[in-house]
C-alpha cells in the first residue's frame, strides 16, 4: 500500500516538473510582449480562478483559520512571488533551456536543508545519486550548439541559482510548517496572494494596455502558464510532498532539463546533441538511485 502511495506521489512530481520544464519556453515567448510583473500578475490571476472552481468542484475546504494565514502567506512570498520574479528577470538575459538546466541544482540545496531542519537521512546512495545527476546537468550545460565546451558569465545564471536556493527553502517549509489543509487549498491561497502582491505593479505598468497586443500564440502560452504551470504543477508538487521526503521529491527536478530540451525540440525545432542525450541518461540514473528503496 505504501509503495503504491509513493508511486502516485512520484507521478505527481514528474507531471509537475514536466510542466515547469516547458514553462521556460512559454515564459520566454510571452516576455517578448509583456514586462515581467504584467505576465506574473495575470498568470497568478488565471491560476487562482482555475483553482477556485476546482475547490468547488472537488468540495475541498475553502475557509482558513486566521492562525494559518501567516504560514500560507510566507509560502506565497517565497514559492510564488519571489521565485517567479527572479526567474522572469533571469529569462530576460539567458535562454529558456539554460534556465531549465540550472534549476536542476535545487535538489542539492534541498537535501542539505532537509538534513538540517527535517532530520531526513543523508545516505551514501543519495550522495552518489545526486553526484551522478549533477554530472549529467554539467554535461548538458557545458556544451554549446556546436558541441564545444563553452561558458559565458551572466547575471541571469546568478539569478537562476538564487531561485534554486529559494525553491529549496519553499519545499522545506511546506513540510516544516505542516499546514493542516489539502494541497489544493494551500495552492489556491498561495496563488491568490501572489496575484495580490503583483497587482499594484500590473496597474502601475498599464498591464491591460500591454495585453491588448498579445497574439493568439501568446495567449496560448499565458493560459498554459496560468492553468498547468502555476495551478496544477504547484498543486501536484504539494501533494507529492505530503507523502514523500522533501529530498526525494526534489530529486525529480533533475528531469526538468529533459522536459525543457524536449519542448525546445518540438516547439523551437532545436537539434538534439549527443551531450544532451548522455547527460539526460546520467540524470535519469541519478534520480533512480536517490529514490531507490534503501537510499
Amino acid at each position: 500500500m505504501r509503495k503504491a502511495v509513493h508511486v502516485t506521489a512520484s507521478i505527481y512530481a514528474a507531471v509537475s516538473i514536466s510542466f515547469w520544464g516547458i514553462s521556460f519556453v512559454s515564459t520566454k515567448a510571452v516576455l517578448s510582449q509583456l514586462e515581467p510583473f504584467t505576465l506574473l500578475a495575470f498568470r497568478f490571476f488565471i491560476a487562482a480562478v482555475f483553482l477556485f472552481f476546482l475547490l468547488l468542484l472537488l468540495r475541498q475546504p475553502f475557509k482558513l483559520k486566521v492562525d494559518h494565514l501567516p504560514s500560507i502567506f510566507i509560502l506565497s512570498v517565497l514559492g510564488i512571488f519571489v521565485h517567479q520574479v527572479i526567474q522572469a528577470a533571469a529569462l530576460q538575459s539567458i535562454q529558456a533551456s539554460q534556465a531549465g538546466w540550472i534549476i536542476s541544482f535545487s535538489p542539492i540545496f534541498t537535501a542539505v536543508l532537509a538534513t538540517l531542519f527535517l532530520n531526513e537521512t543523508f545516505t551514501l546512495f543519495k550522495a552518489a545519486g545526486m553526484t551522478i545527476a549533477v554530472l549529467g546537468v554539467l554535461l548538458i550545460t557545458s556544451f554549446g550548439q556546436g558541441g564545444s565546451l563553452t561558458f559565458h558569465a551572466n547575471i541571469g545564471y546568478v539569478l537562476m541559482i538564487l531561485s534554486t536556493l529559494n525553491w529549496a527553502v519553499y519545499s522545506i517549509l511546506i513540510k516544516k510548517l505542516k499546514i493542516p489543509y489539502p494541497a489544493l487549498t494551500v495552492t489556491f491561497y498561495t496563488c491568490f496572494f501572489g496575484f495580490i502582491m503583483t497587482l499594484p505593479y500590473f496597474l502601475r505598468n498599464k498591464g491591460l494596455v500591454q495585453m491588448a497586443y498579445l497574439t493568439p500564440e501568446n495567449w496560448t502560452h499565458l493560459l498554459f502558464l496560468g492553468i498547468f504551470v502555476s495551478a496544477v504543477a504547484y498543486w501536484f508538487w504539494g501533494k507529492a510532498l505530503e507523502v514523500m521526503e522533501a529530498t526525494k521529491v526534489s530529486s525529480f527536478l533533475y528531469f526538468e532539463p529533459l522536459a525543457t530540451v524536449i519542448a525546445a525540440v518540438i516547439l523551437l525545432h532545436e537539434p538534439i546533441l549527443k551531450a544532451s542525450v548522455a547527460g539526460g541518461l546520467l540524470i535519469i540514473a541519478g534520480v533512480m538511485i536517490v529514490n531507490r528503496k534503501y537510499s
